[in-house]
């Protein structure tokens, strides 16, 4: 068997599918693509396919990630080709490499997200951040199919900015920008409890739903607050092993 991990993106209108929605998606585009999917065992087998962490509906992602496992062999640029082509444009395949190391959803430690803030003034923002950062605990409600619930969101926040919004984006009036960086815990801490958290700390409270986007997942650095590309080990350990093949197959031969 061969495993395959898969990042991608949900842009544009798409950001409103649900996973369950993807994952219907994403199966119609593997027969699509007459990909060789290993099936489970049992009375209904179903195409080996791991999701790992997927964003709440009504977000956008630029990195998403799953893992297939296939039946046979293929290489992973033109399979990423196969799948891009079979879904709808925003559900978008982007990177795609050979699974050739364990344990991938523990290098899924932190996502950074970028928040768009239309009709907020950015000296408000950041006054919000500061009072945010200095608390050493901001209590926040979430309402759980077992009831509402009360955690801390300060805690999984290891990195918190406000800068100005770009000067061509869409719309008029003020605009913010909040860039975060959140580790993943039990219970998650979702960008809309940051929001809460600093409506609760400096009563900042967005006229419009803000706009959420994650740019990345992966590991965290904890003396930068950045977050690295969990498929790097994959690729670091294709390219040691094309190095070794390659080396062995120039090296002289033995005499005999």
């Amino acid at each position: 068997m061969q495993r395959i991990r898969l990042r991608y993106t949900k842009r544009g209108r798409l950001r409103f599918t649900s996973h369950r929605d993807f994952q219907r998606a994403f199966e119609r585009a593997l027969r699509r693509s007459e990909v060789p999917m290993a099936y489970s065992a049992g009375f209904t087998p179903h195409p080996k396919v791991s999701y790992a962490n997927a964003a709440p509906t009504g977000t956008g992602s630029e990195a998403e990630y799953l893992e297939i496992q296939l039946a046979e062999v293929r290489d992973p640029a033109r399979l990423r080709e196969l799948l891009d082509e079979s879904l709808p444009a925003g559900l978008d395949i982007v990177d795609a490499v050979e699974a050739r190391t364990s344990s991938f959803a523990e290098r899924l430690e932190a996502s950074v997200w970028e928040l768009r803030l239309d009709g907020v003034e950015l000296a408000d923002a950041e006054r919000a951040v500061t009072a945010f950062l200095a608390a050493e605990t901001v209590e926040v409600e979430r309402r759980t199919k077992n009831g509402l619930r009360t955690f801390d969101a300060r805690g999984a926040v290891c990195r918190l900015e406000a800068v100005a919004a770009p000067a061509d984006r869409p719309g008029d009036g003020p605009c913010a920008i909040l860039r975060l960086v959140v580790r993943h815990v039990t219970p998650a801490v979702r960008p809309d409890d940051v929001l809460s958290g600093l409506r609760a700390t400096a009563d900042l409270a967005p006229p419009v739903p803000a706009a959420v986007t994650r740019l990345a997942q992966g590991l965290l650095d904890a003396g930068t607050g950045t977050v690295t590309d969990p498929l790097a080990p994959d690729r670091d350990a294709a390219t040691a092993v094309s190095s070794t093949t390659a080396g062995a197959a120039m090296a002289p031969g033995r005499a005999t």
